[in-house]
């Protein structure tokens, strides 16, 4: 068996967690959205060749679960590749080639312009969102993605949809909340992204979590051993205007948080 198949077989078997959070899960920045720095947009932990491994499984053997695009969301995908491929070009342990990307755990990704997507879940531990404002409308509307580690939701719900409908069934997600982020995501600057993270506990470590509305997803309070945490980041496209909705998922054990 090759190596990169062992990686996937065991990524996919075992609880895949890091050994620390790179920020306080209780000191969350008030009112939870801060700036970031450009040069912190993608990052990298201890937990990469494992997380790469099982990302690299689930586009190849679960695409239509982990991958959607609405018809005219191409050329914001092409960009948001681009953009990934810049920042790539000057970091260390990622080599870019004429047509390939090889990433800091030796796998090599061929690169198919004509399916960014599948690139993009492949290159980076991020997973992306991208939200795009149609002339007239009053919400963004969720046009692409690619979440291979979705924390109990499900792209086939919210795919084409407005931030109102994605954010169902969230009880606190009501019309006034709903303004304040439609005013944040028309306000998102290029080249000044912003940040923010949520830290929840959950019953099962599991990374892919693919849930129906309404479901239950921390499982039983009392066994809910892990704290998954996800660093979200905005940022805009110069060319498209599209925001860039990127997730860097955590998950540590509680005792490794306390």
């Amino acid at each position: 068996m090759a190596i990169s198949e062992t990686l996937a077989l065991s990524a996919v078997m075992e609880p895949i967690v890091q050994d620390t959070l790179p920020y306080d899960p209780v000191e969350k920045p008030l009112p939870g959205i801060a700036p970031l720095d450009p040069e912190q947009w993608l990052i990298q932990d201890d937990a990469f060749t494992r997380q790469m491994a099982l990302r690299d499984h689930l586009v190849a053997d679960r695409p239509g679960l982990v991958m959607a695009m609405e018809q005219g969301a191409e050329p914001a995908c092409h960009e948001l590749l681009n953009a990934v491929l810049d920042v790539l070009r000057e970091r260390p342990g990622y080599s870019v080639g004429q047509g390939h990307v090889t990433r800091p755990d030796g796998i090599t990704v061929v690169l198919d312009p004509a399916d960014p997507l599948r690139m993009l879940g492949r290159l980076v531990q991020e997973d992306f969102c991208i939200l795009e404002k149609p002339d007239g409308a009053e919400e963004h509307i969720l046009t692409a993605a690619i979440l291979c580690f979705p924390a109990g939701w499900t792209l086939a719900e919210k795919i084409g949809r407005p931030l109102i409908r994605i954010h169902k069934p969230v009880a606190s997600y009501d019309p006034n909340i709903a303004k304040r982020v439609q005013r944040l995501f028309d306000g998102v600057q290029v080249g000044r992204p912003l940040w923010r993270f949520n830290a929840l506990d959950y019953q099962d470590p599991s990374l892919f979590q693919p849930r129906k509305e309404g479901v239950q997803k921390y499982g039983d309070p009392v066994e809910r051993r892990f704290m998954r945490s996800e660093r979200q980041t905005l940022s805009r496209l110069p060319d498209t205007r599209a925001v860039v909705f990127g997730i860097h998922t955590f998950v540590i054990r509680k005792t490794d948080a306390s």
